[in-house]
């Protein structure tokens, strides 16, 4: 029974492994690469020599096979010292989960395998500017052209767009049907038709490059549609009820640490003869991150473990914790700003690049309000459940 609530000895394993080479060969580039714009070159480099830029990919495609839980694990520890480069492997699963959902075998083996070897990264095109949380609302369209498909269209805030080799890319095919005639394909690059816009200028995750991506008659084979015609939107939520507990495992990661900072901080800094964690008011203050990060901690994992067995609550779970514990990150690193005072509005320290990164995971993969709205069907439709 003590063990009931405890991380099993792998993934401890786990987070060891990537603490490690996240605060040796990650950390050390975070405020240069938030100050330059620039993508984490060198976290991307140390992520995939370790097996860590996307372990989510089964073995039989040669990569690391980690569980949900897992690559939680993996997001997690790198958001502790950089969001930018946690971006890296959170986007290669949000990209590449649709084709290990409804994809071909042969589909898989063609785009997964590369992803696992680091000779390509993936990205999701879902959003658009008329597609937000309107997600069904999609201006994309697929013709029929041939044995192929001929795609046209524009799609907006594209994580790692430009960076990555490969995009899982929503269209719709019969705009009459709406949800049911959006479809899935994979997208290539260098597909002729394929353009980039110029990075959105951010308020933060400035390492991970938000571009449009432009589809301009972009002919696609037949074989790389994912699942069947018409199966697109499904795959899509199916998908994001998976990755949002990626985007809980950021905030948690960003939150961690902004606390483990503040909590240096506040013990080495003396104000009216004694450090200022001496102060109870400042004590209250750090109580309550930690245990908001705790409570956000465990939500996370708990959504994983849903995540890893395709539980029917997942959608509730996925949602609360991606809300949840967003919302932790939020407040957190603005109290962990507020604990060092003026330091802390200055670039000088790390917290507030966590907080400006922090407030993102509030946004993407569905806005906290959208998250409220999902779980407050799940609720209605009576699915929940307790352990």
């Amino acid at each position: 029974m003590s063990d009931l609530f405890a991380l099993p000895e792998e993934h401890r394993a786990i987070r060891e492994a990537v603490r490690a080479v996240a605060e040796a060969k990650v950390a050390p580039h975070a405020a240069d690469v938030d100050e330059q714009a620039r993508y984490p070159h060198e976290a991307r480099a140390a992520l995939v020599a370790a097996d860590f830029h996307a372990p989510h990919v089964p073995e039989e495609f040669g990569g690391a096979g980690a569980d949900a839980l897992a690559t939680v694990l993996v997001i997690e520890e790198i958001a502790r010292v950089c969001v930018s480069s946690s971006l890296i492997p959170a986007v290669n699963k949000l990209g590449s989960l649709p084709v290990m959902l409804g994809g071909s075998d042969q589909l898989k083996k063609n785009y997964l395998s590369p992803l696992a070897s680091g000779d390509g990264d993936f990205s999701y095109c879902l959003s658009e500017p008329d597609a937000g949380s309107d997600a069904a609302n999609q201006r994309t369209r697929a013709v029929r052209d041939g044995d192929g498909w001929r795609l046209d269209g524009v799609k907006r805030w594209i994580s790692n767009a430009g960076e990555s080799r490969f995009y899982t890319v929503l269209a719709q095919v019969d705009p009459e049907r709406r949800s049911k005639g959006i479809t899935a394909f994979v997208v290539e690059a260098d597909d002729e038709g394929v353009s980039f816009g110029a990075p959105e200028r951010k308020l933060g995750i400035k390492g991970s490059p938000t571009r449009e991506v432009y589809l301009d008659g972009v002919w696609i084979p037949e074989d790389r549609i994912i699942g069947d015609v018409g199966e697109g939107f499904s795959l899509a939520m199916r998908t994001l009820d998976h990755t949002r507990v990626t985007i809980a495992a950021q905030a948690v990661g960003v939150a961690q640490g902004a606390l483990d900072y503040a909590l240096a901080y506040v013990q080495e800094r003396q104000q009216f003869g004694k450090p200022v964690a001496d102060f109870q008011g400042l004590q209250f203050m750090i109580a309550d991150m930690g245990m908001k990060i705790e409570a956000a901690r465990q939500l996370t994992y708990a959504a994983a473990g849903r995540s890893e067995r395709g539980d029917d609550d997942l959608t509730f779970f996925g949602a609360a914790a991606k809300a949840f514990a967003s919302d932790t990150a939020m407040q957190v690193t603005v109290d962990a700003v507020q604990l060092l005072g003026g330091y802390g509005f200055t670039r000088d320290y790390p917290v507030e690049r966590m907080m400006r990164d922090a407030k993102v995971t509030q946004i993407y993969e569905g806005t906290n309000q959208v998250q409220r709205i999902v779980m407050a069907r799940q609720l209605l439709a009576g699915i929940q459940s307790t352990l």
